[in-house]
């Protein structure tokens, strides 16, 4: 059986002394936990400071929150692969929601950096999920369709295998977990041939 992955989006939060902290305590609670693959995600000024924190364990890996498809460039404020695997970040998380509604990024984006992502052998999580508006209209499953169709158009089955999705429907912002879930066969279908699902927090 495929190990779960729980991953954690610090998002716009922690400097980097609170996430020293954090990591230390978390040692303490995880012990040695070997049933799930834990991914902890801090925002970019933290990355270094978390590696360190963390030392040599095992059981915890490191993700970046985005990135951008570019190898090098005039491309002010954004970051490549090869940046992030320069800090030895294993997982990129492209796609979440915000990117999407915040930023306007599109399924086509999304593909462009996890192609990038691939080609630098990061770890893509790679996020879906329906509005409250698309759910209430029953377009779960279409919207996921659309969405997993676009951002991992021409990827390998290699590649495919290496993908983790994430399901992180907006509407859980305006309702409970359970009543946001989509049905049993939607679930199965926005897997898709990707590795595994995430759990996303």
């Amino acid at each position: 059986m495929r190990k779960k992955i729980v991953a954690a989006n610090w998002k716009m939060n922690m400097t980097q002394a609170e996430s020293a902290r954090f990591v230390e305590s978390m040692l303490l609670d995880l012990g040695d936990i070997t049933d799930v693959e834990v991914v902890i995600v801090p925002p970019f000024t933290a990355i270094a400071k978390v590696m360190e924190a963390l030392g040599k364990a095992q059981n915890i890996k490191v993700g970046a929150q985005n990135m951008y498809w570019e190898k090098r460039g005039a491309f002010t404020g954004e970051i490549s692969a090869a940046l992030l695997r320069d800090l030895f970040v294993h997982y990129v998380v492209l796609g979440h929601s915000e990117r999407r509604t915040l930023f306007g990024e599109t399924d086509e984006i999304v593909n462009r950096k996890v192609r990038a992502a691939h080609e630098a052998t990061l770890r893509p999580i790679v996020c879906v999920g329906e509005t409250l508006q698309q759910r209430d209209r029953g377009n779960v499953e279409k919207i996921l369709s659309i969405q997993l169709r676009g951002s991992l158009a021409g990827l390998s089955p290699k590649e495919l295998q290496e993908t983790v999705i994430a399901y992180e429907p907006v509407s859980t912002r305006a309702a409970s977990f359970k009543s946001s879930r989509p049905p049993a066969k939607s679930r199965g279908a926005t897997a898709g041939r990707a590795t595994r699902l995430a759990i996303f927090l």
